[in-house]
């Protein structure tokens, strides 16, 4: 199963703002998406997590194993979303951060179990009562991906969450980022402006705003 973008446009004052997209990513697949700035790349992940803004108007069908996202609200979609703002909660210890994001009837015994084997996994073993101030920008990045992978999300979409990495950290957290989509076996849509980002051997697609 896969997540599928069929004849997807968005509309402004009725004039589309790219030309039609059309897609299949499937599990494990990841699939990017560039163009120049004002294109209407995070405004197609909006559309596809359900947070599109209501100035616009959505055109075509998003479909996730089979089931059509049309008609749901994006906290019922659990598509997960990697910004390139690592956005934590500063009033929370790194282990409250993850478990946020752990569903509410698993025990506390069992949400340490996790989150302790997925910090293991990133490399951040004993971090969980750091404060997020003290982590360094590579660190936060891999605790916002840890807790948008914990919530198991069907989907994963990622806008450009690298931009704000030097190069060397770049590589390094890209690298691990693209192996735990891979490990989760979950389709995954990626915007950058960086070529270098593009997963070796995946599609990519230039959103071309339409002519007309």
């Amino acid at each position: 199963m896969s997540l599928e973008l069929e004849n997807i446009s968005i509309l402004k004052q009725r004039s589309s703002i790219f030309d039609p997209v059309n897609l299949v990513i499937k599990p494990g697949e990841i699939t990017t998406i560039m163009g120049p700035s004002g294109c209407g790349k995070s405004t197609l992940l909006s559309a596809v997590s359900g947070s599109l803004d209501k100035v616009f108007t959505l055109k075509g069908s998003v479909f996730l194993y089979g089931r059509d996202m049309a008609n749901l609200p994006m906290e019922k979609r659990n598509i997960g979303i990697l910004f390139q703002d690592d956005l934590l909660f500063p009033h929370m210890d790194i282990r409250g951060n993850l478990a946020f994001a752990i569903k509410e009837k698993t025990s506390r015994a069992q949400k340490n179990k996790i989150i302790d084997t997925a910090l293991k996994t990133a490399g951040l073993k004993g971090f969980e009562k750091r404060d997020p101030s003290s982590l360094s920008g590579g660190q936060k990045a891999r605790i916002s991906l840890l807790r948008s992978l914990l919530a198991k999300p069907t989907a994963l979409l990622l806008d450009e969450p690298f931009s704000k990495l030097d190069q060397t950290l770049k590589a390094k957290i890209r690298a691990f980022v693209f192996s735990q989509i891979k490990k989760m076996n979950i389709p995954a849509l990626l915007v950058t402006h960086d070529p270098m980002d593009c997963p070796e051997g995946g599609v990519i697609l230039n959103l071309n705003k339409e002519k007309g």
